[in-house]
């Protein structure tokens, strides 16, 4: 039993190249994103202890410190983002190195320059940037922010840390740390899913298609079997009593052979032809390539012409141009003229050039368009080579 061969699978195409790309460059920017805002943090503690102790040591601990906590960062985002696919629950031991960054950064700068906020900080930006299973994060986060709001009001007030800065800077430094985090990882997470959708959709139509193909084999190929068995069958009681009715049956089984290979054939076409405008494209991309001036008028309505029939004329065509033209122009043409479609593609022809350059590519075009019930027209001048093909409009078309 013959059978469609499996669609094979396509490369990537440059749309979703494109969108792999693109989501590869979103997670930069967040997480860059991320990084820049604990950086500002880092610099605006900075000039709090700046003002409050002139001295060099406690200003190099924020400063320097800093920057070895925000580099310790990138290592949870970089967790955060391997771990999309991971299950609930947290991998403490990879997160040792950042965890413990974190504290030491926290309890040295903070007590550094006297500030509870700054001592906490490190550390709840720390479990604000862990995976948390869904539901978990925004109370991570809420609780993160009161308590750096609540730690701002200790410094201002119990501690009577005088920075010279206005109160209400820090607190929104405190407010704004955990929320534009959890705001950044939110957005990253819904670009995630909107490509695993786009992907899934893919895979789906892929698989309708596939689905779709063996359905279309399954009924073309058990109708014909059914057939075949029955006339055989038959065929076996007719032969010893009425021989010649036993070679019709064997005759008609012969012939539903062929038209099972034939459906099946016609239904690999199917699937497998390219559009004809793409067809035509890649004519017109190929003699251009190859050094010609192309004039290409196209129907818009290029697709609805019989591609089972003009499809391989214009590969044929074209390739005959290639290997026998040596001109410097071509002409494609394709036009629905009433009930017909015109194909017509010409190049000029050097001077001296034989007339008889054709070879035997065109008798293969000549007997598919006579099955087609079309027209083939051969036109050679001596400045010009040309050939013209009409076929009608399949059924489907409205005929």
């Amino acid at each position: 039993m013959s059978s469609v061969p499996p669609l094979p699978v396509a490369d990537p195409t440059p749309g979703s190249r494109q969108l792999a790309r693109g989501i590869t460059a979103t997670w930069w920017y967040t997480a860059s994103a991320v990084v820049f805002f604990e950086l500002m943090l880092v610099v605006a503690w900075t000039g709090i202890t700046a003002a409050v102790d002139l001295r060099g040591g406690a200003i190099l601990v924020v400063a320097i410190g800093g920057v070895l906590w925000c580099a310790s960062t990138m290592l949870l985002l970089a967790d955060y983002r391997s771990r999309i696919d991971a299950g609930p629950g947290i991998a403490w031991g990879r997160l040792a190195v950042p965890f413990l960054v974190a504290v030491a950064y926290g309890l040295v700068a903070g007590s550094a320059v006297g500030s509870w906020a700054l001592a906490a900080m490190p550390v709840a930006q720390f479990f604000v940037l862990l995976r948390w299973p869904r539901g978990i994060r925004m109370r991570v986060a809420a609780t993160a922010t009161l308590l750096l709001v609540a730690l701002t009001v200790v410094d201002s007030t119990a501690r009577g840390l005088d920075t010279g800065l206005p109160f209400w800077l820090p607190a929104v430094y405190a407010v704004l740390l955990p929320a534009m985090t959890v705001s950044s990882l939110w957005w990253w997470d819904v670009l995630v899913t909107l490509d695993r959708a786009r992907a899934s959709e893919a895979k789906l139509a892929a698989t309708q298609e596939r689905l779709r193909v063996a359905t279309d084999v399954h009924d073309l190929q058990g109708h014909h079997l059914q057939v075949i068995a029955l006339q055989l069958e038959l065929a076996e009681r007719l032969l010893p009593t009425d021989a010649e009715a036993g070679m019709e049956q064997l005759r008609a089984a012969r012939l539903s052979v062929d038209e099972a290979r034939q459906g099946t054939r016609d239904l690999a076409t199917r699937f497998r032809s390219v559009p004809l405008g793409d067809e035509l494209a890649n004519a017109r991309d190929l003699l251009t390539a190859a050094g010609l001036t192309v004039e290409a008028v196209i129907d818009p309505d290029a697709d609805a012409a019989p591609g089972t029939a003009l499809g391989p004329v214009i590969r044929e065509t074209t390739t005959n141009v290639l290997r026998h033209g040596g001109g410097r122009r071509a002409r494609l043409q394709l036009a629905r003229i009433g009930d017909s479609w015109r194909y017509e593609i010409a190049n000029d022809r050097m001077p001296g050039a034989p007339l008889d350059h054709d070879g035997s590519g065109l008798e293969g075009v000549r007997r598919r368009i006579e099955e087609a019930h079309g027209s083939l027209e051969v036109r050679r001048d001596a400045d010009e080579f040309a050939v013209v093909v009409t076929v009608p409009s399949q059924p489907e078309e409205g005929r």
